[in-house]
């Protein structure tokens, strides 16, 4: 779930790690400073869990027309989204994997 090149933040939520990146949504376009939009990629898990195990991690990203006009947007986008993984209340996904296991 890490890559070298890829800054992560983390922000603790009701027991769980929320985990997120952002992204330039496409290369920087020549004569502009800094990306025109943004996306994010990010994980939920347990304090302490290994993100490159499988199954110790609930993976999120955004939809691909998703887009976020600066790095602070998305970054708010996905910690929202984190918890709603977290709270039941996303439609496709759940923490409910990683407290059956015991990870």
């Amino acid at each position: 779930m890490s890559d070298d090149n890829v800054c992560w933040q983390s922000v603790d939520y009701e027991g769980f790690e929320i985990h997120v990146s952002t992204r330039p949504k496409e290369p920087v376009r020549p004569g502009d400073t800094k990306p025109v939009r943004y996306t994010y990629i990010g994980y939920v898990c347990h304090p302490g869990a290994n993100p490159a195990l499988p199954g110790h991690t609930v993976a999120f990203h955004a939809d691909g027309e998703d887009s976020f006009a600066s790095t602070q947007d998305a970054q708010n986008e996905a910690v929202q989204v984190g918890r709603s993984v977290v709270d039941g209340t996303h439609p496709d996904l759940s923490v409910l994997s990683l407290v059956t296991s015991g990870v």
